[in-house]
């Protein structure tokens, strides 16, 4: 049965809050993506926020299958819904 969702669709910007909540409350899961993403401690904090940082952090969970049903999960968005926001970042594919 389709799962039903009453919340309107996320923004990217709120999307990537989702993430990067997420990965702080994994720690191990964090440090994955700094070292994919080639950031430091201060590099992250630097690059929070900003449109690139949201859109690679996107990117990140949108590769990661086992993530991305996580995230899904702990917020309750289907994934066809996270994927949407991606497919809205990458036109292209």
């Amino acid at each position: 049965m389709p799962r039903i969702e009453s919340a309107p669709p996320p923004n990217a910007s709120g999307l990537a809050d989702a993430c990067l909540s997420y990965l702080a409350e994994n720690p191990d899961e964090l440090l994955a993506f700094m070292q994919v993403a080639g950031l430091d401690p201060d590099s992250l904090r630097r690059s929070t926020g900003s449109p690139a940082f949201q859109h690679g952090l996107i990117d990140y969970f949108a590769a990661n299958e086992p993530l991305l049903l996580s995230i899904c999960a702990n917020t309750g968005m289907a994934p066809e819904t996270f994927m949407r926001v991606w497919h809205q970042l990458n036109p292209a594919g």
